[in-house]
C-alpha cells in the first residue's frame, strides 16, 4: 500500500477534485459512512460504552468527525459531540454544513466552555468512554496550546478506547514528532492512504493499530509512488509457489558465516531460519576453534564448515564463494581484525547477494568501507538497528530517531546498498529511491537472536532469487530488479509474521527468538492458501492495487 507525505496527499485530493469530479463534501461523507460502519462492526456492537464521545476541531478533520457522529447516531447509538473551538467555526465551511445535518439527525452537540467542564463530564456521567479524536488530524500546528495540552491529557487519562481520525491530535503528520503531548490512540483510521507521520519517530507509539479508510479515490491515484507499506497484499504479488518437480540446487544455496566463543547460537539461529525459508541447501561456517560446539548443537539438515584462523582463512572465502547463491555474514562472528578481513574478502569477491548483520556492522567503518560497498556489482543488504546504524555512520542516535529518512537516503545513495533499519517500525530503503515500511510492533521480537533469525531469512529468500539472475551490473541497476526488491520485502514480512504467530502461541514475554523459524511454515501456508484462490494478485513493485 502506498504511503504519502502531506504534499502528495494534497495533490491526490486536488487531482480527484479536478479530474474525477470529487468534492470535499463527498469525501467527508464517505469518511463518515465508512468509519461509522467500521467502528460499529468491529467495536461498538461488542461493548456498551454509553454515549460515544467525539472531540470536534474547527477544520475539515472536525467535519469528518461530525459526519461519523451522525452516521453512528443513525445506526442507533448514543452520541455526544463536543466542540473544542465553538467560537471559530467558519461560515459556509464543511464543518458548519456537517453541524447543521448532525443537529437535524438529533446528535447531541455541546460546546467545551472550559477544560473543567469537559473534566466534569468525564468523571460523572459513565464508567467507560469510547472517544473519537477529530480535533486536528494532519493539520496540527505544534506546539499545542495550554488549552489543548490539558484536553489531550484529560482524554488520555479517562478514555477507555480512543480512535483518531487520520492521525492523533498532537502528532505531526509529516514527521511523527510530538512537541509536548498527543492523543494516545488505540486505533487510527487513516483517510485514503497512510501518511509518513504514522510511521516516523513517535508517530507509531501514539497511533496504535492502523487501518486505512477507502473513501472512494480512484485506484489510479492510489497507486505508484516511491513509499509503500509491506503488507500481505504486496507480498502476494511477488510470491511464487514451489515447483514440485525441481531439485535442491534449483532452490539455491545459502552460506552463513558467524559464531564465536559464547555466540554459536547466533549462527545457528540464522542458519536454521534460512533453512526454514525453503532454500535448497544451507551451509553454516564458524571458526575452527568453535567448530565442535557448532556441530553438536545445529540441526543435521545443515552442512557445517570451519574457518581456519590465520593466513588460511582467506583461501576459504576465495575458493568457495561461487557455489553459494547468497551469503549472510556477521551473526556472532566476533569483532576482531580477523573477522573484518574475512568480511572484506567476501564483499570484494562475492558475485551474489550479501547480507551484513550484527558483528559485521561493528567491524566495518562507513568512512573506510563505503567505497567497497558502492563498487560491489552484486546486491548488499545491511540490517542494523538504530544504535548500530548511528554508530556505523557516526551520527547521534537521537537525531537518527527523529529524522531517519534523511540519514537513510544519504547512506543508500553513497553505498549503493539496501538498508534495513530495524525497530518497532522498520524502514527498508533501496538505492533506486524506493522506501518500504514494515509496521508490525511486537515486543516479543525485542530479544537477542531475533535479528539473527531475520538475517537468515533474508539470506534464504535471496538465494532462491539469485538462482535465476546474474548481478553483474554497475551502479544501482541490480536494485531495479523487481524480484530482488520483492524478495527482500518478503523476507522482512516473513520474519514479522512468524514473530506474530510465535507471540500469539507463547506470549510476547515467553516466546524465544529460536522459535521464530518454527512459525515460518504457518506464514507460508497462509500465503500458499491465498495464492491458490486469489488470481488477481499482480506483481508490480512499488504500486498498490
Amino acid at each position: 500500500m502506498k504511503i504519502v507525505d502531506l504534499e502528495e496527499m494534497n495533490a491526490l485530493e486536488k487531482q480527484s477534485f479536478e479530474e474525477y469530479g470529487f468534492t470535499e463534501s463527498l469525501v467527508i461523507e464517505n469518511v463518515g459512512l465508512k468509519a461509522a460502519h467500521f467502528l460499529e462492526q468491529n467495536y461498538l456492537n461488542k461493548n456498551n460504552f454509553g454515549e460515544i464521545v467525539f472531540l470536534i476541531g474547527s477544520g475539515n478533520n472536525g467535519a469528518d468527525g461530525m459526519a461519523i457522529a451522525r452516521h453512528i447516531h443513525h445506526l442507533g447509538y448514543l452520541v455526544r459531540a463536543f466542540m473544542v473551538y465553538p467560537d471559530i467555526i467558519a461560515e459556509g465551511s464543511e464543518l458548519e454544513k456537517q453541524i447543521h445535518m448532525a443537529k437535524k439527525y438529533g446528535v447531541k452537540i455541546s460546546d467545551v466552555k472550559s477544560v473543567d467542564s469537559l473534566a466534569s463530564y468525564l468523571t460523572q456521567t459513565q464508567s467507560e468512554y469510547f472517544i473519537v479524536d477529530v480535533i486536528f488530524g494532519t493539520g496540527v500546528r505544534l506546539p499545542l496550546s495550554n488549552y489543548l495540552f490539558e484536553i489531550v491529557n484529560l482524554i488520555n487519562k479517562y478514555a477507555t478506547m480512543v480512535v483518531a481520525v487520520d492521525i492523533p491530535s498532537g502528532v505531526c503528520g509529516e514527521t511523527g514528532q510530538v512537541s509536548s503531548s498527543a492523543i494516545q490512540a488505540d486505533l487510527t483510521l487513516a483517510v485514503g492512504l497512510p501518511k509518513l507521520g504514522h510511521f516516523l519517530y513517535e508517530g507509531p507509539k501514539f497511533c496504535g493499530e492502523l487501518s486505512v479508510l477507502d473513501v472512494g479515490f480512484s485506484n489510479k491515484l492510489l497507486g505508484g509512488g516511491d513509499k509503500f507499506l509491506i503488507d500481505e497484499q504486496y507480498v502476494l504479488r511477488g510470491y511464487k509457489n514451489r515447483d514440485n518437480f525441481s531439485h535442491k540446487y534449483k532452490f539455491g544455496h545459502t552460506l552463513v558465516l558467524g559464531g564465536s566463543q559464547g555466540l554459536t547460537g547466533a549462527l545457528i539461529m540464522a542458519a536454521q531460519s534460512a533453512h526454514a525459508t525453503g532454500v535448497g541447501v544451507v551451509t553454516a561456517v564458524t571458526w575452527q576453534t568453535n567448530y565442535g560446539e557448532l556441530v553438536t548443537r545445529i540441526d543435521p539438515d545443515i552442512i557445517t564448515g570451519m574457518l581456519p584462523r590465520g593466513n588460511d582463512q582467506l583461501a576459504f572465502s576465495l575458493d568457495n564463494l561461487e557455489k553459494y547463491n547468497s551469503v549472510v555474514i556477521g551473526p556472532g562472528l566476533g569483532r576482531t581484525e580477523e573477522a573484518r578481513n574475512i568480511i572484506l574478502e567476501v564483499l570484494n569477491n562475492c558475485a551474489h547477494p550479501v547480507v551484513l548483520d550484527a558483528d559485521a556492522l561493528m567491524v566495518l567503518s562507513y568512512e573506510k568501507d563505503k567505497e567497497i560497498l558502492r563498487s560491489r556489482k552484486a546486491p548488499t543488504i545491511l540490517t542494523p538497528h538504530y544504535a548500530e546504524f548511528a554508530r556505523f555512520i557516526g551520527a547521534d542516535w537521537e537525531e537518527v530517531k527523529k529524522t531517519p529518512l534523511k540519514y537513510i537516503k544519504k547512506f543508500v545513495d553513497q553505498t549503493n546498498s539496501a538498508l534495513l533499519l530495524k525497530g518497532h517500525c522498520s524502514y527498508l530503503a533501496f538505492p533506486n529511491g524506493t522506501l518500504a515500511v514494515n509496521y508490525s510492533p511486537n515486543s516479543g521480537l525485542s530479544k537477542g537472536g531475533s535479528g539473527d533469525a531475520l538475517a537468515g531469512i533474508l539470506g534464504g529468500v535471496l538465494a532462491q532469487v539469485d538462482r535465476e539472475h546474474s548481478w553483474d551490473f554497475t551502479s544501482n541497476l541490480s536494485f531495479k530488479n523487481q524480484e530482488l526488491s520483492e524478495a527482500i520485502c518478503q523476507g522482512v514480512y516473513l520474519h514479522s509474521e512468524a514473530g506474530r504467530h510465535a507471540a500469539e502461541a507463547n506470549g510476547a514475554r515467553g516466546m524465544k527468538a529460536s522459535e521464530i523459524s518454527n512459525y515460518l511454515q504457518q506464514v507460508y501456508a497462509d500465503l500458499d492458501a491465498k495464492t491458490s484462490t486469489d488470481l488477481s494478485c499482480q506483481r508490480n513493485f512499488g504500486e498498490n492495487s
